[in-house]
């Protein structure tokens, strides 16, 4: 009777079953290749396919690597080397790299100062990326990194990037004094500035012309992938605060303002930037006073950082339309002015939404910057086009002399892309 009592009790557990692990083709790799690579017939047939013409290009593309030799001072004696293995003559590489990296007429004695300027870059561009893991007063080097590379590529006096230094620190408190005194007070600001600049340039300059000075560099004698990093640092820095300014010109209630911005976006963006670099090459000369000699790179910094700028502010201009109307009134209703409800509140979240476009602009117009070599300045492309493939020592070598430019402009842009893509996890641009 007891034994029939104790069956009929229920038993009730005191712990809860650990979950079962999922089946193998729901989870890890298994799970991701069936979902994306054969998640149906046409799938599953375009990766086969894609998997056939990968193996055909690895099978041409290893050996080619693997037998490849860096020895030789000539294709002549590279192929003697090979001996017809199909390998590649990498030699080219190793010993024309100075050039493709610096251009042929920079001084061999001093490109350590390039060197510098691009180790220099990696301790001031995380400030500006990474302003979240890093104290705010990092950000003084972000600023101070153009004016001391100016002075090591270029070299000279270090007093001229000095006075460059002095002018935008003054401008930035005209600037503070725009945003709490009112115009009148910034104007003398400005004039006092422009006054002390002129007078350090023209005299300070003068009288000291030993101090901290390096030797100078003429800009015609740049080149390599040196000038495409130059112009494409640069032309983007310069271009995303012009094209906020053009996208805020845009949609302006001044007349005036709307239309000039409009004509400027809808021309740029209607001429192809080739045209706009001889321009700048051959017109904008025209345009310039007599004795004016506006420097070559100065030119093209000026067309491209235009061009950039157009496309900029249509993306911008995108990332405004998609703000609710109730974004601007809760600004109004906070009784903020128009700056500062574009500071605080509108451009941090069209920003966001934006950086997808910015993004792609960037990379799109730091691979344009090898457009240059059309009008004989000798950046990589124009080097491996020019100098290299022009010499009877390296005559007929091409694949390798481009897959090293590839390789150059795909860490940069990758870097670009991958930065971008954790900036949006960072900020939500989902907004979820």
């Amino acid at each position: 009777m007891s034994d029939a009592h104790a069956h009929s009790v229920a038993f009730v557990r005191e712990s809860e079953i650990p979950p079962a692990p999922p089946p193998a083709r729901e989870t890890g790799a298994v799970k991701w290749m069936r979902e994306n690579l054969f998640s149906g017939v046409f799938n599953t047939i375009m990766t086969v396919l894609a998997l056939i013409v990968v193996v055909y290009l690895l099978s041409g593309v290893i050996p080619w690597i693997v037998n490849g030799t860096w020895e030789g001072g000539d294709i002549r004696e590279c192929r003697a080397i090979l001996m017809g293995n199909g390998g590649g003559c990498f030699a080219v590489i190793a010993e024309r790299w100075p050039q493709l990296l610096f251009g042929f007429e920079y001084p061999a004695d001093l490109r350590w100062r390039p060197t510098v300027a691009f180790l220099l870059l990696f301790v001031a561009v995380p400030p500006a990326l990474f302003p979240m893991y890093l104290p705010r007063w990092s950000l003084a080097l972000t600023g101070l990194y153009p004016f001391v590379a100016f002075w090591l590529i270029w070299g000279g006096s270090i007093l001229k990037p000095l006075v460059a230094l002095a002018g935008v620190a003054l401008g930035y408190a005209a600037y503070k004094v725009v945003e709490k005194r009112g115009f009148v007070l910034a104007l003398a600001v400005g004039v006092v500035a422009a006054a002390i600049a002129w007078w350090l340039l023209g005299t300070v300059a003068g009288e000291f012309p030993r101090v901290l000075r390096l030797e100078a560099v003429e800009s015609r004698n740049l080149g390599g992938f040196m000038l495409n990093m130059i112009l494409g640092v640069v032309c983007v820095s310069l271009s995303l605060p012009l094209g906020i300014v053009l996208a805020l010109g845009r949609q302006s209630r001044l007349p005036f303002i709307k239309y000039a911005c409009v004509i400027f976006i809808e021309f740029v963006r209607g001429v192809p930037l080739i045209t706009l670099l001889f321009v700048a090459n051959v017109v904008l000369a025209f345009f310039l006073p007599p004795e004016s000699n506006l420097d070559l790179i100065v030119r093209v910094v000026i067309m491209i950082t235009m061009f950039s700028a157009a496309y900029i502010a249509e993306v911008i201009r995108g990332g405004l339309a998609a703000l609710p109307r109730g974004q601007y009134e809760a600004a109004d209703s906070l009784g903020l002015d128009y700056a500062q409800a574009m500071r605080l509140i509108i451009l941090p979240q069209a920003l966001k939404i934006s950086i997808p476009g910015i993004v792609n602009v960037a990379v799109g117009l730091f691979k344009d910057t090898t457009l240059v070599s059309v009008i004989s300045m000798f950046d990589l492309v124009g080097m491996i086009r020019g100098p290299i493939l022009s010499s009877t020592d390296w005559a007929g070598v091409y694949w390798e002399l481009w897959a090293f430019a590839c390789v150059l402009f795909f860490v940069v842009c990758y870097g670009i892309s991958q930065y971008s893509q954790w900036l949006e996890r960072q900020l939500a641009t989902d907004h979820r």
